[in-house]
């Protein structure tokens, strides 16, 4: 993506593999040189492209750790 940097400090781990090598992945990502945060995306191999995600702060991460564990899967 054009303008955005971005700086992965923390690998955590693969969700998914798609059939053309892409992965969805959790992450810890810095955006534009401001604070990490955790970060769930599509990344093509090597991370030379990425998909839409969504960010989550340490907070967000832990309400939606809650919210699952209540889910009855």
């Amino acid at each position: 993506m054009a303008g955005i940097k971005f700086e992965i400090h923390e690998e955590i781990g693969i969700l998914s593999d798609s059939s053309k090598g892409w992965t969805k992945e959790l992450n810890i990502i810095s955006w534009n040189g401001n604070t990490p945060k955790f970060d769930l995306r599509d990344w093509s191999p090597n991370h030379e492209k990425m998909g839409k995600g969504i960010t989550l702060t340490n907070e967000e991460l832990k309400a939606l750790k809650n919210l699952l564990n209540e889910m009855n899967l």
